[in-house]
This record gives structure tokens, sequence and C-alpha cells, in this order.
């Protein structure tokens, strides 16, 4: 007779009512942190006349968070085995639930900045130990479908935090978008300290041996690439001696970070873990995963509102079709997962998919492109997202057994998010430098002996004219409404060429696919019984 070989971890399987109570709570505790993480983005500009701030100082309400994520993100693993799974998550939306009231009570940017980054970290540890809950609560066989379920999340989470923060900030005040966080924590606290179970193979780390040193390289090594990646474009990059210092800091943190973790008996991340092929490789996806998902979520929203003049909540709204479009994937890539289609193949349908996506935005955009072009393109940007997230991250933990499903899960969280800051930095910064090219280009054939730039210029003057205004101020007007046109055009061009080459980006990663053989392990082993 044929069975599972059983493992310690397969008493955290869950069945029937449980498994389900068990998905939501740690679904809800994850939409917690990843609808934050983009809710605040549309709520900056009342931040900034409530608190009486600049821009670039409200902007640290964002980098704050996002620092604190990826630091707590590789220490899930172990805070988890030193304090119990259900404790440590339930603690974690405690934090995150409690800070979330402190942000909305804020009375000034410094408090805010802080309570933005101990929310972060709560934050942080939701996301990874959610997964690992999702995952281990169903039975190896199925982890296709428990990804799909967790992808769900952290595919729409950030598409809902737009609209959501637009509605909140236009009907209420900006403090509600972090107020709407406590009800939902506290439902999901009592839900996790009632269902949630914490393993039995794990051991907790003698506090003689905990590796404090390890936690330090590691904080300081991501939190200043964190910081280099939210500011950077800000302070124009290495012309700024702080993020030359960061820098430096990062590679030589992260160098020691590495030393330390081979040579210590009991580190805080388990390294040996990215021995792993399927993880090194799912690692690796994650960070293009995170890279196209905030990347797309950022530009998108950014080229409608400063180049079309559309409001915070109608360019949030735009990504709700591409929303339903993953919704009603994830199900069915789970379900072709379970059926024995290997994961690789389906990623390379969704970086086609994706580079299709890139390539139609790269076409309808113009200054003045109508809503609804965008329609089509986004549902498609939603079925390939559903089609890199969940083989990705299976394909990483699908041959992970106990305690390494949370390093995996942590690997790949972690990635994901700096795929997205690095998402994030080089787009803004692409844009910057694009503009800046196609500006002069678009000048430099701008002759103001060329008949049909006097006629332009002519129009344009005796159209103010017309208006009242003496001549000379006509002709000033005609001239600042080309020198608009100019700077218009040249912004247009600089996010179609980054759509093109994001696509291309993908496209390119596909021969690398094909070369991957089929990294599922055999799950099930078969056993000789007596029975």
């Amino acid at each position: 007779m044929n069975s599972r070989i059983a493992r310690p971890e397969d008493a955290l399987v869950e069945y029937g009512f449980r498994r389900f109570i068990v998905t939501i709570t740690a679904q809800l505790a994850a939409l917690l942190a990843i609808v934050d993480s983009t809710i605040v983005n549309v709520a900056i500009n009342d931040m900034k006349g409530n608190l009486g701030v600049t821009l670039s100082e409200v902007g640290w309400v964002i980098t704050a968070f996002a620092i604190g994520n990826v630091i707590v993100i590789p220490l899930t693993t172990w805070l988890s085995q030193q304090f119990g799974r259900r404790n440590y998550f339930a603690a974690s939306i405690i934090i995150f639930t409690i800070f979330s009231f402190l942000c909305g009570n804020s009375h000034s940017i410094a408090e805010l900045i802080v309570y933005r980054f101990i929310q972060g970290i709560g934050g942080g540890a939701l996301l990874v130990t959610a997964q690992t809950i999702i995952t281990e609560s169903y039975p190896i066989e199925k982890r296709g479908m428990s990804q799909a379920i967790y992808g769900l999340g952290v595919i729409i989470g950030p598409t809902l935090g737009p609209p959501l923060g637009g509605y909140i900030v236009d009907n209420f005040s900006w403090p509600y978008i972090f107020y709407i966080n406590i009800p939902v924590g506290i439902i999901a606290t009592l839900l996790t300290l009632r269902y949630v179970k914490s393993p039995k193979y794990v051991e907790k780390t003698a506090s003689r041996n905990i590796d404090f040193l390890g936690i330090i390289l590691l904080s300081i090594a991501v939190g200043s690439l964190q910081y280099v990646l939210e500011k950077g474009q800000d302070d124009d990059w290495f012309s700024d001696n702080l993020i030359v210092t960061l820098s430096v800091v990062f590679v030589f943190g992260t160098l020691f970070f590495i030393w330390r973790e081979m040579v210590y008996k009991q580190p805080v991340v388990d390294l040996k873990v990215l021995k792993n092929g399927n993880l090194r490789i799912g690692t690796i996806l994650s960070f293009l995963l995170g890279f196209g998902l905030y990347g797309s979520t950022f530009i998108v929203p950014l080229y409608t509102q400063s180049i079309l003049g559309w409001t915070a909540e109608d360019a949030g709204l735009l990504f709700i079709p591409s929303g339903i479009a993953t919704g009603l994937m994830m199900p069915v890539i789970g379900w072709i997962l379970q059926k024995g289609v290997k994961e690789n193949y389906i990623v390379i349908g969704g970086l086609t998919i994706f580079f299709i996506y890139s390539f139609w935005g790269y076409k309808i955009l113009t200054p003045d492109t109508p809503a609804d072009a965008f329609w089509w393109p986004l549902i498609v940007r939603g079925l390939g997202l559903s089609m890199l997230f969940i083989p990705i991250t299976t394909l990483a933990l699908s041959t992970l057994h106990g305690k390494e499903i949370g390093d995996g899960a942590a690997f790949t969280g972690m990635m994901r998010q700096l795929g997205g800051s690095f998402g994030v930095a080089a787009i803004a910064t692409y844009i910057s430098h694009q503009n800046s090219v196609h500006r002069m280009d678009i000048i430099g054939h701008l002759d103001p002996s060329d008949p049909i730039v006097q006629q332009r210029l002519s129009a344009l003057q005796h159209g103010f004219f017309a208006k009242g205004m003496p001549p000379n101020v006509a002709l000033q007007s005609a001239h600042q409404v080309l020198e608009f046109s100019v700077d218009k055009q040249s912004a247009v061009m600089s996010y179609m060429d980054v759509f093109l080459y994001i696509g291309v980006l993908f496209l390119l990663c596909i021969p690398i696919m094909l070369l991957v053989r089929g990294h599922r392990e055999q799950m099930i082993k078969p056993v000789i019984s007596k029975n």
C-alpha cells in the first residue's frame, strides 16, 4: 500500500471549516499590510497640508514603512521560533493595529514617521507568516492552490490601496486610512489566537546563543539599501553624500552578514536553505515579479495624474478590472498546477502576456489617451501577473519542508519587496533621464525659422491678443504654451520608453525559463505498509 511519508509539519494541515477559517485569518492579516503599502500614496498632499511639512518630509511616511517591512521579513522565521508562530503572528497583528491608530492620531511628522516604521515592522511579519501559515495548512499536493489563495491578496492588495485611499481622503480625512485597520486587526487577532497552530518541529534558541550581531548587520544592510532605493532619485543619487555612504554600508554590511551567517552555529537567517535549486530560481523570479507588480502599479497612476490630469481616486479605480481579472484567474492557475502542468511553462506564458501588456501600453500612450484605452491592457496585466505569482511561489516552496518553508517564504517575500523598490526607483530615474533626452531632441528639431513653427506661434499669439493681452505678453504666453507642449510630449515619450523596456525585460527572461528543467521534485513518496 502506498502512502505519503508522514512529516512533523503534516500536523499543521487543516481540513474543512478550520482550513477555511485559518486561510481567511492569514489572508486578512496579509491584506492589512499589503493595502497599507499603497493606500498612503494618495493621501500625501492632504498630510502635507495638514501637518505643514514639505513633500520631501512627508515622503518619509512611505519610506519608513518600507524600511520596517524589509528589515523584519528575513527575521520572521527566527522570531517565530523564539515566540511560537501563533503568538508571534498575533503580536504582529496587534503591533500593526495599535500603531495604525497612533499613525492616524499623529500630531507631527516626526511622530507619524516613527509610528509608520514600527507599523512596517508589524506588517512585514504579517506578509511572510501569513504565507507560511496558508502553505502549511494545505497538503503538499495542493500547494499550488494554497499559493493561489495567498496570491489573491498579494496581487490585488496593491491595486486596492489607491482607490480605497482616494475614497477615504475625498469623503473623510487622511487619518481614517489608518483607522480602518483597527476593526480588521481586532478580528484577525481573535481568529489567530483561536485557530492558528504553532509548529512542533522548531526549537527555541537559548538567549545566550541569539545571533545579535547577525540581526544588527541585517538591519543595517537592508535598511541602508531600502533608503537608497526610496530616496536616491529625490537626492540625485550618488551626488549626495548620504546616498554614497549608505551604499557603501549596504555592500559591506551584506558581505559581513553573509560571512556571519555562514560561520555562526545558530544563524538568525539560514542561508543554507538557498542550496535548494527551486528556491534559488523562485527567489530571482520573485524579484522580477516585484519589479513588474509594483513598477506597473507606480507608472500607470503617475502617468494618468501627471499627464492626463486625473484625480487620485480615478487613477486608482483604473486598476479594478485588472484586480478582477487576477482574482478570477488565480484559482484556475492553482487548479492547472494541481493537474501537473510544470511551473516553468506557466511562467513563460505569464512573461509573454506581461510583455503584450507592456507593448500595448507603449502603443496607446498619447498626451490625450482616453480612459477606456487602458481597460483591456490592464486586464491583460492582471492575467499575466496571476500566471507569474502562483507558479513562482509554488516553484520556490514546492520542495521545502518544515522550518524551510518559513525560510523560503522570507527570502521570496524580501526579494519581491526589494524588486518593487528597485522597480520604482529605476522607473523614476529612467523617466527623469529620458525626459531630458527627449526634450533636447524635440527642441533640436524646433527651428524658429520653420514656417510651421512660426505659424503655430502666430496663431497662439493672436489667440492671446484676442483675449486682451498686450502683443509682447501675448507672444511670451505663446512661447510658454509651446514650451509646455514640448515638456508634455517629452514626458509622454519617456513613459512610452518605460513601458517598452519593461516588456523587453520580461521577454528576455523567457529563454532562461526554457533552460530550466522541471523543478517539481517528487513530493509523494511510496512506503511499504504491512496493512
